[in-house]
């Protein structure tokens, strides 16, 4: 077996943290709700499926660690696969859906394949994003099957520590450049088409929280930065009487439709079923589950991705369509939310 650990940095910390699992097979689970009383470093898939279970790395050994310094990358790729005309296909189908009034939103998400022309330490790509994407969850994850999971995402699906629990409805997407780079994207002035996305999110999850009879506060929506783009962000916060049933949250709130759609189930079966994209864990979850003491956990959106294989990298980004979507604007969304990444790789 392969030995599996995780490193994570939460937003603004100064150190980072390594799970280890020592020995013994990674615990499996088909459903959120399994996740119930247990701890561990969890990664979670978009879908569910034989090849892409919720996994959860024991935690026989927690250490910190201060972020090391390390030497940027370059020329580390030597050739790239956009796989523009699929995205193409997708964006017709997937729109279509949109004009027939079939859904109010659906999220589409491509890859881009990165050849590379030299092996990198994949604990050197999580150091320089630690360093370069201080706002931002950075993790690291090492799976059974010898492959790397590499995240730096500002999306916050669950977090909690006792009875105090937060989510975020986070959507909408705008590129800062220029002058706007020394800001927080305070003078940015957004779309109807970003409003209104980031606000289906937002009923979403109220709804979801009220309908598991929790009494939350909402605060926003709010723009934030993350690395050169910024979003629109609104926070709910909520006491959670028993946390050893997170389990059942997660369930409840996960896809939610800020990688997802509206109405969810339609458009899950809709993706999972049209999408040419295998996302994997890209749009999943993943973090620390009652951990440390007080018991805390951390799951994040696992968005800003990169799957490190053996021969290859392939970087991850989607992009929320409503009916007025432009595919030309949308593939250039994904295109600047995959630099997140690219950065890392010297591109």
């Amino acid at each position: 077996m392969n030995r599996c650990f995780a490193l994570y940095r939460l937003p603004f910390a100064q150190t980072y943290t390594e799970v280890v699992q020592t020995e013994g097979h990674v615990k499996q689970f088909d459903s959120c709700t399994a996740l119930n009383g247990r701890s561990g470093f969890v990664v979670a898939p978009f879908q569910v499926s034989p090849s892409c279970p919720i996994l959860l790395i024991r935690p026989d050994h927690i250490s910190e660690h201060p972020i090391e310094e390390v030497a940027t990358v370059e020329e580390a790729v030597s050739s790239f696969q956009l796989h523009r005309d699929r995205y193409a296909t997708d964006f017709a189908a997937f729109h279509a859906q949109l004009e027939a009034g079939t859904f109010r939103k659906i999220v589409l998400a491509r890859s881009a394949t990165l050849s590379p022309n030299r092996p990198i330490d994949p604990k050197r790509l999580f150091m320089l994003a630690c360093r370069r994407y201080p706002r931002l969850f950075v993790a690291l994850v090492a799976l059974p099957n010898g492959h790397y999971w590499l995240t730096a995402t500002p999306e916050i699906l669950l977090e909690g520590i006792g009875s105090d629990w937060r989510t975020i409805a986070l959507a909408g997407t705008m590129q800062l450049q220029d002058d706007e780079l020394q800001g927080e994207g305070e003078t940015m002035r957004w779309s109807t088409k970003n409003i209104q996305e980031q606000h289906y999110v937002a009923t979403y999850i109220a709804d979801t929280l009220s309908r598991m009879r929790l009494s939350f506060h909402e605060e926003g929506p709010r723009t934030v930065r993350a690395a050169n783009l910024v979003h629109l962000r609104s926070d709910f916060t909520f006491t959670l009487p028993d946390a050893s049933r997170i389990g059942d949250l997660l369930h409840a709130l996960h896809p939610t439709p800020a990688v997802c759609g509206l109405p969810r189930e339609d458009t899950f079966r809709f993706i999972n079923t049209h999408e040419h994209t295998d996302r994997q864990y890209y749009s999943g979850f993943m973090g620390p589950m009652n951990l440390h003491s007080p018991l805390s956990t951390h799951l994040y959106v696992s968005l800003r991705c990169m799957q490190i294989c053996p021969d290859a990298y392939r970087l991850f980004a989607g992009g929320g369509l409503l009916k007025d979507s432009n595919e030309e604007s949308e593939w250039q969304e994904t295109e600047a939310k995959m630099q997140t990444m690219k950065s890392l790789l010297g591109i």
